[in-house]
């Protein structure tokens, strides 16, 4: 099969499309045929190896997983003998080590049946970004009925999930994002959009009863100005100017400070479940949320994708398929 290979940190170039052997199965594997996969922040830190404390989970020298890609969607291929969840033909999608690839093997536990209305490119782009928003609003924003909830960031891969899913919960929404994403972010849902390249959010005096934050631009303190003052941030982003620890001095900042004052400051780690899949699966069938692809790539092309995706300012998500997509970037986007 083919597959993206990558046997040490540095640049696209360290990614190779090569043959291997197509991955076996244990007793409660599953083999999928991929169809398509996402690609997110991570996998631009684990081809460059930064931020350097990270290497303590990636590997030291190499990536401990020579093949890249976590999110997938496809076919159930082959099951192992003690599967229960799924039968070979069944559509899935989830995560697994080595979505970049024409199969991959990974536990049932990690899977979910596909939303039955929509393609395998928009299954891929759901797992993590839609993961991300729902644990961050849900579980660590609490976010309630009329409360005001700010998403900065609102059109890239995060934000145009918890665009949706803030305000399947009944929120006021306000996203934040440039120019050229204003009808999109919109168009998603958001009550009110403000143009970054306009208006600074945290000058306008506007608060806020949660701000998800995206984009890691602005000081905690200008940050906590645009809450309330029982608001909830989750600064969600950081850049890599430190390439040792990244964005690990805000975040340490941030739980320190929350403990004086009476805003809560919350960083996380999202936790792949089951049962979220499971709930974003019958929020997508349900009309509620509808994942948003910002351009699609083919397999050969994946080092050039986690480029675009590391650089910043993408637009919903960006997704490897197994067919040829079109080559013109405007006729990927999905269109709400």
């Amino acid at each position: 099969m083919r597959a993206i290979v990558q046997d040490k940190y540095g640049s696209a170039e360290v990614l190779e499309l090569r043959d291997t052997d197509k991955p076996e199965i244990g007793d409660n594997e599953v083999l999928v045929r991929i169809r398509a996969a996402a690609i997110n922040p991570a996998d631009w830190s684990i081809m460059t190896g930064l931020p350097y404390i990270a290497r303590m989970l990636y590997g030291l020298r190499k990536p401990k997983n020579g093949v890249r890609g976590t999110d997938v969607a496809g076919e159930v291929e082959a099951i192992g003998t003690s599967v229960t969840r799924f039968r070979p033909g069944d559509e899935v999608f989830g995560w697994c080590n080595g979505s970049f690839a024409e199969y991959a093997a990974t536990s049932e536990d990690t899977l979910a049946l596909k939303p039955a209305n929509l393609t395998f490119e928009q299954a891929a782009a759901v797992p993590e970004s839609g993961q991300v928003a729902l644990q961050a609003l849900r579980d660590l924003g609490k976010v309630r009925p009329g409360q005001k909830v700010l998403i900065n960031g609102a059109s890239g891969g995060t934000g145009t999930f918890a665009v949706q899913i803030a305000k399947s919960l009944g929120a006021d929404v306000t996203g934040v994002c440039s120019t050229r994403n204003v009808d999109l972010v919109r168009s998603i849902g958001a009550d009110q959009v403000i143009d970054y390249t306009r208006e600074d959010f945290t000058q306008k005096g506007q608060q806020y009863d949660f701000i998800l934050d995206n984009v890691g631009k602005h000081p905690l303190s200008s940050l906590r100005r645009a809450l309330t003052p029982t608001g909830t941030l989750v600064p969600n982003s950081g850049g890599f100017d430190n390439r040792w620890f990244a964005s690990g001095g805000r975040v340490i900042s941030a739980n320190v400070l929350s403990l004086f004052v009476r805003q809560t400051l919350r960083t996380f780690v999202m936790k792949r479940k089951q049962d979220d899949l499971v709930v974003l699966k019958e929020s997508i069938e349900a009309g509620k949320i509808t994942p948003v692809i910002g351009r699609t790539y083919p397999l050969n092309e994946t080092p050039q994708a986690i480029v675009q995706v590391g650089g910043g300012h993408t637009r919903g998500k960006v997704v490897i398929t197994m067919s040829q997509p079109s080559t013109d970037a405007a006729a990927s986007e999905n269109t709400i």
